[in-house]
């Protein structure tokens, strides 16, 4: 999906609401055989979506979800994760490599958030934070917001 388009997808009624930002997480075993299973399974497994409108107030049933699904527009949702400094320039794209050995790290949940998938291409989309950070390996990171290319 590339920056704002927009894709329709079911989601949990109950969920169903405007500016929601979620990850999408996968399929489950109880959407096999599901007359809807293509259409709640069309999103990107890990990556991040917002909801910018729903489309209309038919519940349908589901396995999953106790109250039903109903049809939302998503979008993709920017992500705050801090990058190496030397890439953090506005309106560049960038390619997620997740190559950081230090799991225990204070920063290593800040580099490689939920809603990023690895290898993806990004665009910076805003300097979230002018201020260097330094990490455990000794590289210079700043707080950058990406969306996916």
């Amino acid at each position: 999906m590339s920056v704002d388009e927009v894709k329709i997808t079911l989601i949990g009624s109950d969920l169903a609401e405007e500016g929601l930002e979620f990850v999408y997480r996968g399929e489950l075993e109880d959407c096999e055989g599901c007359r809807m299973h293509k259409v709640c399974n069309n999103l990107t497994p890990r990556k991040s979506y917002r909801i910018t409108g729903i489309r209309n107030s038919n519940i349908l049933p589901c396995n999953v979800h106790h109250n039903g699904v109903c049809a939302v527009e998503v979008v993709d949702s920017p992500v705050m994760v801090l990058i190496d400094a030397k890439k953090a320039i506005l309106n560049s794209e960038i390619t997620m490599d997740f190559i950081c050995p230090e799991i225990g790290c204070d920063n290593y949940e800040k580099c490689f958030p939920e809603g990023i998938v690895e290898s993806g291409k990004y665009l910076v989309t805003r300097i979230v934070d002018s201020e260097k950070k330094s990490c455990e390996r000794g590289k210079n990171l700043k707080c950058v917001e990406l969306i996916p290319k």
